[in-house]
């Protein structure tokens, strides 16, 4: 069993759909950055690669490769994904904490596991997702950003 922790953050403008976990959220401003900039699936594919011993996302899918422009996210953690499952390594479980002043994601957590779960291919009961504001403080809690931090548990698949 390995255990990886991911990251990322992004900053918020007019004019940008706003993706988190692969789900479109309804909101004026969306996250800024090279691909689709869904912090939520940067941040699990990062702790996957970290579980992994693969290096980051940054590594894997860098902003510098033109590539990856408008990218949807969804692409770089499928492919994470496969690389890890061809390696013998199964996603155990999934926990995501996504910090954001605004919206507010009560209502859209569950949508969140649930698309989760379904990109990963485990049980939704294996997917955790928590919502935290930033109590007005630093810009996640002045609504200039949102930031993701993830944790896996991975484990080798019996053979």
């Amino acid at each position: 069993m390995r255990v990886g922790i991911g990251h990322d953050t992004h900053r918020l403008e007019e004019g940008r759909p706003l993706i988190l976990g692969g789900v479109r959220v309804e909101h004026a401003r969306g996250l800024v950055g090279h691909s689709d900039a869904d912090v939520v699936l940067h941040a699990v594919t990062d702790a996957l690669l970290g579980a992994a011993g693969l290096g980051d996302i940054g590594d894997a899918y860098p902003d510098t490769d033109p590539a990856w422009r408008g990218a949807d996210s969804a692409l770089f953690l499928r492919e994470t994904l496969a690389r890890l499952n061809r390696d013998g390594w199964r996603v155990v479980n999934v926990d995501v904490i996504v910090f954001a002043q605004e919206p507010k994601l009560g209502p859209l957590k569950g949508r969140i596991r649930d698309n989760l779960a379904r990109l990963l291919g485990i049980d939704e009961g294996a997917v955790n997702v928590k919502a935290k504001t930033g109590e007005k403080v630093g810009h996640i809690g002045r609504a200039e950003a949102i930031a993701c931090q993830a944790v896996v548990l991975i484990d080798k698949e019996n053979v």
